[in-house]
């Protein structure tokens, strides 16, 4: 896990009000309020492009079953898991969100903790 997130303000301000409308579980609100005290805010277009963030398709392994998947992470009323897209603010994109390429992650999903790797990052506009 990179020492410090970087977030775009938007982003970083949808995760805030997620968290306060106590859609989390406390495992996932701990990591997520920790993850914000040290977050880096950029703007848009300085956001370095191996960043995880909305609008962006992450390759992702399964450190454990050495699985890979893809996730096309996007803004939560454009959410389709069954055609590969998934809200920012869904388990697994608040655990990859502001995460780079190279970083290992572990987060509390529903089935249990997994460790996730982040193999690749690509923006879509």
């Amino acid at each position: 896990m990179s020492e410090n997130i970087v977030l775009t303000t938007g982003i970083y301000d949808l995760i805030k009000e997620h968290l306060r409308r106590r859609k989390t579980t406390l495992q996932e609100e701990q990591i997520l309020l920790d993850q914000l005290k040290g977050a880096k805010q950029v703007r848009r277009k300085e956001l370095p492009t191996d960043v995880v963030t909305i609008n962006c398709e992450v390759k992702i392994k399964d450190v454990a079953t050495n699985e890979e998947e893809k996730y096309l992470l996007v803004d939560a009323n454009q959410e389709k898991v069954k055609k590969g897209k998934y809200s920012i603010l869904s388990p697994i994109g608040l655990a990859v969100v502001g995460n780079k390429v190279g970083d290992i992650i572990s987060w509390p999903f529903e089935d249990g903790e997994k460790k996730l790797e982040i193999l690749g990052v690509e923006h879509h506009n």
